[in-house]
């Protein structure tokens, strides 16, 4: 499948002229071969990224640099996870609100921390650790990497996703296993 893609997009990237609009067709090419192996429909797929620009643009109106916030909302399949940290449990109730006022959205998980904002280099780590999570997962075989989402969120790791029960227990099996990450969190939709 790696390589399928990879052929797919350097094929795509190798017939076009280099202007700036090579970048646009191969991130929408890649963006298409995900939707293709998601097992949301592509009108649930678009709609959680509309979700998640909702809330964030709604924290934006709601809060100010004083407020001391970093949150980051990930929706998929309609449930919102929402994590970083919040300097007090009132403005962590506050942002779950927002949360659940945005349209479409069915469920919030609210796994925000009462602490002041993580650094810059515990954010460029938890990139660092998501991007390790997720090869790992390309070459675990139980489980589909593209049916689960990862965000890691100060060496935290939340999984989501539409997965068997056997598949969500073997991703955070695989996540656990990977060094820098100090917990896992499922927070999958079960399909039978």
């Amino acid at each position: 499948m790696q390589r399928l893609i990879l052929a797919t997009l350097l094929g795509l990237s190798a017939t076009l002229p280099l202007t700036g609009c090579v970048p646009v067709v191969v991130g929408g090419a890649a963006t298409g071969v995900i939707m293709a192996d998601d097992r949301r429909s592509s009108n649930a797929f678009m709609g959680d990224q509309e979700i998640e620009f909702k809330a964030a643009h709604r924290l934006r109106e709601a809060t100010t640099a004083a407020d001391n916030v970093h949150v980051n909302f990930t929706s998929y399949n309609q449930r919102l996870l929402i994590t970083g940290e919040a300097p007090s449990a009132e403005l962590k109730a506050r942002i779950e609100e927002i949360g659940k006022g945005v349209p479409s959205v069915k469920e919030v998980f609210n796994e925000l921390v009462i602490a002041p904002p993580t650094s810059a280099g515990t954010r460029a780590s938890d990139s660092y650790l998501t991007t390790k999570v997720k090869a790992r997962f390309l070459e675990d075989k139980r489980f589909g990497a593209n049916h689960v989402k990862v965000v890691t969120e100060n060496g935290v790791v939340f999984l989501m996703g539409l997965v068997r029960r056997d598949e969500g227990d073997a991703a955070a099996e695989v996540a656990a296993r990977t060094t820098g990450v100090t917990r896992v969190v499922k927070v999958f939709e079960y399909i039978n």
